[in-house]
């Protein structure tokens, strides 16, 4: 249960005062198990806002009295119809509230609110805005409490954008003739208004600059500043998109402390550790290369345990220095390290070679504690879901630009993304249809609609692949680009062909498809005992699994093509499709270590005609 959303935060302090008074009350009196009847308490008169208090426009400097007048502005001139999309997504008191911080921060990153887009200049952003192309509050980017914190240092538009709405009457309950059914209930709303509470109190940094952030769109998209003589009338193909850095250190803070919080659970490591997939081809990479490791200045970035370090000390490397983000883990690694003989110690003329160091990457260039171009090899397991969530891949290749030296050796260093089509088997249908001689199948039914807006991570038995495998994308650790974590690519998926002297045509249903990847220790550097990391289905699983997008209905395959007979659209039982060209894009999200995937989907039939269906987003966070 959500708290009554109410027109104005600030004239409402008072009565939240005395929310948390009734909540020290029900606490005081629960064991007595006596009734409450709240009937009698009222807000007294509230204090209100300042009328002269001026807001800025979201999308420009101009100022404006009243929050009526600043969203009609916003409307008119910037495509940002906020009471439109406030009653199409039906968002409450608190979904405004993040909704006006996310767009200051898209703006302030000269970034499309609605499509993601960066522009060159705030102009062009004025220029480019345009309306939404579709409203859905299946999946709302902004719905994130880390939204709840102003963006901008006293941001009044925050505290009186509900003044002048009416419509929303109808789903405001008055706060004085609240009820209050449980304790937990109330408890939930008055931590979510002291939340707020807080943030209007919280100083805040004001946003200059993007920290590195970039987004790219393929499409051509219309400006409604078009007719208005606007100085970009579309953003086309070619126009590569520019990134410019914002003061957003708070936010990812908090991220990053929640992220090597996470790695300080020995259960995570173990279960990495015990993953024989994973660490025999690292354990083969390093110690079976002596060629490469025997005296080598080695970088582990994301040492965890130090396990790799162990690796790469017992391989005859001179120096190893294992980078630990995690003060627990950095604190864990290095009395391993001490225990197995192998931890650096000044005071005794450096024995040892272990040396491990609690800090991020991009602290540790600032430090100088490395010096620069000084690695031989730069190891580091640094593979999410997806192989990209989690965006490791981004201080990895910071440290390999700063401290490897030039024909130095990452290892991996090739990784490669895969895709193919699953059937009915890799869903929960199957098991839904027959529970213990019950039929539950509307549950797998609803299940299965429910993760065409969720990525599953799961284990996909080989046998539960109805495609060929396609090659989505492959990275060289040694040349990429920092940009190019980010990418598109188009891919086309076939009925498995199957290996018997079948002649008769088979049809099975594709329910969407599955992304694995493999991470590859060539014979580039690895000479001696070159080997592969393989998170395939047709191999032994991993604790990385596989990652699986589902269609929003399944698509009919058919494993010969048959002249059409029927009326009937393209992917349909009677009329199945001959191949399925899909469209996928992986990107960094908009949440530090998050990854945005989106898909979309083709159906070809035999004779050509097509039917496509509305792009999905997925997000991983």
């Amino acid at each position: 249960m959500v708290g009554p959303v109410f027109k104005n935060l600030g004239e409402n302090e008072e009565k939240l005062n005395k929310v948390e008074d009734m909540v020290d009350v029900v606490e005081e009196e629960e064991e007595e198990e006596e009734e409450q009847n709240w009937d009698d308490w009222t807000g007294d008169g509230e204090e209100g806002e300042d009328e002269d208090l001026e807001m800025v426009c979201l999308f420009c400097d101009d100022k404006f009295k009243s929050s009526g007048l600043l969203f009609e502005h916003c409307r008119v001139r910037h495509c940002f119809d906020f009471g439109g999309v406030r009653k199409a997504l039906g968002l409450d008191f608190y979904g405004c509230f993040k909704l006006i911080n996310y767009v200051r921060l898209q703006v302030a990153k000269n970034q499309c609110w609605n499509c993601g887009w960066t522009c060159e200049s705030r102009e062009e952003l004025q220029a480019h805005l345009h309306e939404p192309t579709s409203l859905s509050n299946s999946k709302l980017i902004w719905d994130n409490d880390m939204y709840l914190k102003p963006y901008m240092e006293n941001d009044h538009l925050l505290f009186s954008f509900d003044e002048d709405v009416d419509d929303d009457e109808d789903m405001v309950e008055n706060l004085d003739t609240m009820s209050i059914d449980d304790k937990m209930d109330l408890e939930t709303y008055a931590s979510n208004f002291e939340l707020l509470k807080s943030c209007k109190e919280t100083e805040v940094t004001s946003v200059s600059e993007n920290n590195g952030a970039s987004s790219s769109n393929g499409a051509t998209v219309k400006s409604c500043n078009a007719e208005k003589g606007g100085a970009y009338d579309k953003v086309s193909n070619d126009k590569k998109p520019i990134s410019f850095s914002v003061n957003v250190d708070r936010d990812i803070m908090i991220v990053n402390k929640d992220y090597f919080g996470s790695y300080s659970s020995f259960g995570i490591h173990k279960e990495m550790i015990s993953d024989k997939v994973r660490t025999d081809a690292y354990r083969q990479a390093i110690v079976g290369n002596p060629s490469l490791l025997k005296g080598a200045v080695v970088l582990d970035v994301g040492c965890g345990t130090g396990i790799l370090s162990l690796f790469a000390a017992q391989a005859g490397a001179s120096t190893v220095n294992a980078v630990e983000a995690s003060e627990k883990m950095a604190s864990v690694a290095s009395q391993i390290a001490k225990d197995n003989g192998l931890l650096w110690n000044q005071a005794s003329n450096g024995s040892g070679v272990i040396k491990v160091m609690n800090s991020m990457v991009e602290d540790l260039i600032e430090s100088g504690q490395i010096e620069p171009r000084s690695v031989d090899v730069l190891v580091s397991e640094w593979m999410g879901y997806c192989l990209l969530y989690e965006t490791m891949l981004s201080s990895v290749l910071v440290a390999r630009d700063h401290w490897l030296k030039p024909g130095g050796a990452m290892l991996p260093d090739t990784a490669t993304m895969f895709v193919a089509g699953f059937g009915k088997g890799a869903t929960s249908l199957p098991f839904w249809e027959n529970v213990y001689g019950f039929n539950m199948s509307s549950i797998g039914k609803e299940l299965v609609e429910d993760a065409a807006h969720l990525p599953i991570v799961d284990v996909v038995d080989a046998d539960n692949l109805v495609t060929n495998t396609a090659l989505l994308q492959t990275f060289d650790l040694v040349t990429m680009k920092h940009d190019e974590v980010d990418f598109t690519a188009t891919v086309q998926l076939e009925h498995k062909s199957l290996n018997s002297s079948e002649v008769q045509s088979t049809t099975t249903k594709c329910y969407g498809v599955v992304i694995w990847f493999d991470t590859s220790f060539t014979s580039r550097f690895c000479k001696e005992s070159p080997t592969v990391l393989s998170t395939s289905p047709y191999t032994p699983p991993t604790h990385w699994s596989q990652t699986l997008l589902t269609f929003t209905e399944p698509i009919s395959l058919t494993s010969k093509m048959l002249p059409n007979k029927s009326s009937s659209m393209v992917g349909s039982e009677v009329n199945p499709a001959v191949k399925i060209d899909s469209r996928i894009s992986i990107a960094r999200g908009v949440e530090h270590r998050s990854i945005d995937i989106s898909l979309e989907v083709i159906a070809v039939g035999f004779d050509g005609q097509k039917r496509k269906w509305p792009i999905q987003m997925f997000n991983m966070r």
